[in-house]
């Protein structure tokens, strides 16, 4: 885990491991709660080691981000790997977070608007049953 100061305020960079499953996701949890619970937490994951994610690495995601914006922070992610890109996807839990290519455009990301260093998924395309491409 690395930390980050920004302007004062730390940037906790905290790398994931390989396998994110419901231990993993426990073990990564308590590492961060304590991040989590100060003021203005600002977290970044770095998913570059990700293989294998399954519902408890996601339920863990929601919970850091909704912990997080109770205490007016964020949480990012970077280097996300396709795979746990895919799981991000299938569960549209992407649209939560600002993705980046890597933790140090991550954080930066804290202290500025980095529009160029955004990673956006694919757009999804018509036979994924979204009803306003149906209208359209």
């Amino acid at each position: 885990m690395e930390i980050n100061k920004n302007k004062s305020r730390p940037v906790v960079v905290k790398r994931v491991p390989e396998r994110l499953n419901r231990i993993q996701a426990r073990k990564l949890l308590s590492e961060v709660r304590p991040f989590l619970e100060s003021d203005r937490p600002q977290v970044v994951f770095d998913f570059s080691n990700v293989r294998q994610m399954d519902t408890a690495g996601v339920e863990m995601l929601l919970y850091c981000v909704s912990q997080a914006m109770k205490r007016d922070g964020d949480v990012k992610l970077a280097s996300v790997s396709p795979q746990a890109a895919t799981v991000l996807e299938l569960t549209r839990t992407w649209r939560l977070f600002e993705t980046y290519e890597n933790s140090t455009d991550a954080v930066r990301s804290f202290s500025c608007f980095l529009p160029n260093t955004l990673r956006f998924p694919a757009p999804a395309t018509a036979s994924d049953g979204n009803p306003a491409e149906k209208a359209a």
